[in-house]
């Protein structure tokens, strides 16, 4: 954070400096030193101004929390701590898994924008002796419903459609979360955006993350369009495919993504259970650069309200 403090204040100055020079070279005298003078350092004021601006609403973005931690205390019941279990193998191994196999203990350390012009994005430990050890359990809320990590953004996270899952099942995580074995590591991970990814964000380079307020409540289970909406949730089937799982335009970060409706149309339920647990279509051929995963790790209920969202009219 202090190094984009610096950098804000730095484009404040040069704000101020080529506004002087916009001025100075108004009241000069000689036309050849007033006019090109003018157009020159007058267009960069301009440039600086907007740049200024934009990295403003980025920092704000990433530093100003959108809502306070909740004073929340986990109790951490065994039916916590089993449902809980059941959404992290779904939603956060791929990501936080140390060994990168979708396994245990989830200690991340893997590095997503190496080489990035914007800054490092590492995978968090999220094992008790990580992230967790300096948190609160309304922190941890906050982290998982905002993106909202502590002191700043998790700037990966706050895409992440978790935003939506409801109160009951973002507890549920912590819940078991919290009950891991410990397992310390040499970093524990975390985002680390410069002044140009604040640019970025101010510019809204990315699509706003999908709007929370409120409680949120988990739908009535069963294999039903509005329930399977939720596991596409839980699923991370929106981030990519989009809000209403309609197909995605490219962005800065991600490609276009399909709309996979048309092709879950054309299988029955039982072809669609296969093809998410094996990562193949009836055809035989694969589901490429698609964490299938996820869905495999799915209940054969859950796979059945899937289907049925997917199959049902777009609302």
């Amino acid at each position: 954070m202090f190094g984009n403090l610096i950098a804000f204040l730095v484009l404040i100055a040069l704000v101020g400096l080529f506004g002087w020079l916009t001025f100075r070279a108004w009241k000069a005298k000689r036309w050849f030193i007033k006019w090109p003078g003018l157009i020159l350092s007058g267009l960069l004021t301009l440039v600086f101004v907007v740049v200024t601006f934009l990295a403003g609403k980025g920092l704000a973005f990433m530093y100003i929390p959108p809502a306070p931690a909740p004073a929340l205390t986990v109790e951490g019941t065994p039916e916590q701590i089993a449902r809980g279990e059941y959404l992290v193998k779904i939603a956060c191994v791929g990501c936080h898994s140390g060994t990168g196999d979708r396994e245990f203990p989830l200690t991340g350390g893997y590095t997503f924008s190496e080489g990035s012009p914007t800054g490092d994005v590492v995978v968090a430990n999220i094992t008790p002796d990580g992230v967790l050890a300096g948190r609160t359990d309304g922190e941890l809320f906050r982290a998982i419903r905002y993106g909202y990590g502590k002191g700043q953004r998790a700037i990966s996270m706050t895409y992440e459609p978790y935003r939506q899952l409801s109160d009951e099942d973002t507890i549920a995580i912590i819940a078991f979360l919290r009950s891991q074995e410990p397992v310390t590591t040499e970093t524990n991970g975390g985002d680390n955006p410069n002044i140009l990814a604040a640019i970025q964000y101010g510019a809204d380079l990315l699509p706003p993350p999908e709007t929370t307020e409120g409680i949120i409540t988990t739908p009535p289970q069963g294999a039903t369009a509005d329930y399977g909406k939720y596991v596409a949730t839980f699923g991370a089937c929106r981030q990519c495919h989009g809000p209403d799982m309609t197909g995605a335009e490219a962005n800065i970060v991600f490609p276009a993504m399909p709309d996979p409706r048309p092709f879950v149309g054309t299988l029955t339920l039982e072809q669609f259970v296969e093809t998410m647990r094996t990562g193949r279509r009836p055809d035989g051929s694969e589901l490429v650069d698609m964490p299938w995963e996820n869905a495999a790790a799915m209940t054969d209920e859950d796979l059945a309200a899937l289907y049925a969202y997917l199959t049902a009219p777009v609302q």
